[in-house]
C-alpha cells in the first residue's frame, strides 16, 4: 500500500513539473483569434432598432408590426453575390464530380499516378495502401467501401488540370466519362453539347441543432438529428421565359448566367436551398484553405435572418422608409436611387431594364449596396405573417423546416416601390428559381461585439 501511495505522488510531481502552470488554473491555451473580415464584406455593428413599418401599412397586410428587437455584430456581403462569384461554387462542383468519376473509373480499371499518360493521371492520391499514413490506412481499413460510392474519404488529385478541348482528351477511359458528363448526343442542336447539369449535386450534412436541443434529454442519438441534402447546383435560367408570358426574354435566358458581360451582376434562378448550398460550399471552401495554413475555422457563412437583412438594410437610420432614408425614391436631382419598377411600367427609367451590376447606386451608411431593388433577396426565415408578434426581441429568427414559404426581402428591377421598403415583406417557395431572386450571405462576428454606440 506504501509503494503504491509513494509511485502515485511521484506521477503527481513528475505530472506537475511538465505541465509548467506551477499547479496554477491557467486555462487551455487555444490557437490564436484575429477577426478578420472576410473578402467583399463590411462589418455591420450590433445594436438595437424598431423592426417593422414605422408608418401607416398603405397595402394593409399588417404583418409586419413596429417592434423593437436587438441584434448581434455580424459580416455581410457588400453586394449581392454575383454571377462570377456562383460560378465559383459551380464550376467546384462541376470539377469535382468529373475528378470523383475519373478516379473511381481509374481504380476499377486497377491504374494509378505511376501509369502516365492515362487515366491514372486522375486516380485517388491515396489509393495505393503502401503510401499511407497510419490514420489513412486504419480508415481505409475500417470504412472503405461505406457511403453511396464507396470512395468516401478519399483524396481526389487537384494537381493536374482537366481537359475539356476533345481534341487533347488523354485516352479512350477519360473519353468515356466526359462523354456522361453531357447530354446525349440526340438531345444536342447546332453541333454544340452542353452539361447535364442535374448531375452536378452538392452534398452536404447538418444538424438541426433546434431539434436536437429539444430533445437532449430524450437519450437520442446525434446520428437522429443529422441531415442531409443533395442539391443541383447550376441555376434554372429557363426563369428568364417562365417568369413573364408573352415576352420575349429569350436573350436573357441564353446569356445572362453564361456570358462574361454579366459576370458582375447579381446571379438569379436560384432556390432558396440552392443559396443554403453555397453558403455551406463558401464555409467548406474557406476552411480548407485555412486548415493548409494551420489556421483556426471560420463561423459559417448562412443566409441573414429577417431581422439581420432588415437591420442591415436601415443601414443604422431609425424609421426609415428606404435605405437611403426616404420617403421618396429620387434625390433631389430627380435620379431614382435603386434599379425597380418606378411610375407605371417604364422599367428603364431608372436607366436599367432588367438587373444592373452589384455595385450600382449609393451604397447606404453600411456601405451595403443594392439592399432596395435590384434583385430581391432570400433570407433564413419562413414565411408567417404572424411571427413578429411572437418572435424573440434578441436575434430574432423563425425558420420552420415544414413551412417552405421562405421569406424574400428588398425588392427587385420588377417591383413597385412598395417592396422597395426595408420593412416590406414577401415570401416565396424554396424549391422555387426566379429571374428576380438573388441572396447575400453572412457571417457571426467573435469576440467583443461592436455596437453602434461605440467599438470595445
Amino acid at each position: 500500500m506504501k509503494k503504491l501511495i509513494l509511485l502515485t505522488a511521484i506521477l503527481a510531481l513528475l505530472t506537475s513539473c511538465g505541465s509548467g502552470d506551477r499547479g496554477q488554473l491557467v486555462g487551455v491555451k487555444g490557437k490564436k483569434w484575429h477577426p478578420e473580415k472576410p473578402f467583399g464584406m463590411e462589418l455591420v455593428p450590433g445594436g438595437a432598432f424598431i423592426m417593422g413599418k414605422a408608418d401607416d401599412d398603405l397595402a394593409g397586410v399588417q404583418d409586419a408590426p413596429a417592434k423593437t428587437v436587438t441584434v448581434r455584430a455580424y459580416y455581410m456581403d457588400a453586394t449581392e453575390i454575383t454571377n462570377s462569384e456562383y460560378k465559383q461554387f459551380v464550376y467546384w462542383v462541376r470539377d469535382s464530380t468529373i475528378r470523383t468519376r475519373l478516379a473511381i473509373l481509374a481504380d476499377e480499371e486497377g491504374l494509378t499516378q505511376t501509369d502516365e499518360g492515362t487515366i491514372g493521371d486522375y486516380a485517388f492520391l491515396n489509393a495505393d495502401p503502401e503510401n499511407m499514413s497510419v490514420y489513412e490506412k486504419y480508415m481505409y481499413d475500417n470504412y472503405s467501401g461505406l457511403g453511396p460510392t464507396g470512395y468516401e474519404g478519399k483524396k481526389l488529385n487537384n494537381n493536374i488540370d482537366l481537359e475539356f478541348d476533345t481534341a487533347n482528351y488523354i485516352d479512350e477511359l477519360y473519353t468515356e466519362v466526359m462523354d456522361t458528363m453531357y447530354l446525349p448526343m440526340e438531345e444536342s442542336y447546332n453541333g454544340q453539347r452542353t452539361w447535364d447539369v442535374k448531375k452536378f449535386k452538392f452534398q452536404y450534412t447538418y444538424m438541426d441543432i433546434a431539434k436536437a436541443a429539444k430533445m437532449s434529454n430524450k437519450g437520442k442519438r446525434r446520428s437522429e438529428f443529422l441531415i442531409t441534402e443533395a442539391v443541383e447546383v447550376y441555376p434554372d435560367t429557363t426563369a428568364w421565359i417562365r417568369d413573364f408570358a408573352y415576352s420575349y426574354n429569350e436573350p436573357m435566358h441564353n446569356d445572362y448566367f453564361w456570358h462574361a458581360a454579366y459576370d458582375d451582376y447579381p446571379v438569379v434562378g436560384v432556390t432558396w436551398k440552392q443559396a443554403n448550398a453555397f453558403c455551406e460550399w463558401r464555409t467548406l471552401h474557406h476552411n480548407e484553405y485555412r486548415k493548409s495554413k494551420k489556421q483556426h475555422n471560420v463561423p459559417k457563412y448562412r443566409l441573414p435572418s429577417e431581422a439581420e437583412w432588415e437591420y442591415a438594410a436601415r443601414g443604422g437610420l431609425q424609421a426609415a422608409t428606404f435605405p437611403w432614408g426616404g420617403p421618396y425614391t429620387k434625390n433631389d436631382r430627380g435620379c431614382f436611387m435603386a434599379n425597380f419598377k418606378p411610375l407605371r411600367g417604364d422599367y428603364a427609367a431608372d436607366q436599367a431594364l432588367y438587373t444592373v451590376e452589384a455595385k450600382s447606386y449609393e451604397a447606404n451608411d453600411y456601405n451595403l449596396y443594392n439592399m432596395a431593388g435590384n434583385v430581391s433577396e432570400w433570407v433564413f426565415a419562413s414565411y408567417d405573417p404572424s411571427s413578429y408578434e411572437y418572435v424573440s426581441s434578441i436575434n430574432p429568427s423563425v425558420n420552420d423546416i415544414n413551412n417552405n414559404r421562405k421569406v424574400v426581402r428588398g425588392g427587385s428591377w420588377k417591383d413597385v416601390a412598395y417592396y422597395l421598403q426595408v420593412s416590406s415583406r414577401d415570401y416565396e417557395y424554396a424549391d422555387s428559381a426566379r429571374s428576380y431572386i438573388g441572396f447575400r450571405t453572412v457571417q457571426d462576428y467573435l469576440g467583443t461585439d461592436i455596437t453602434l454606440n461605440g467599438q470595445n
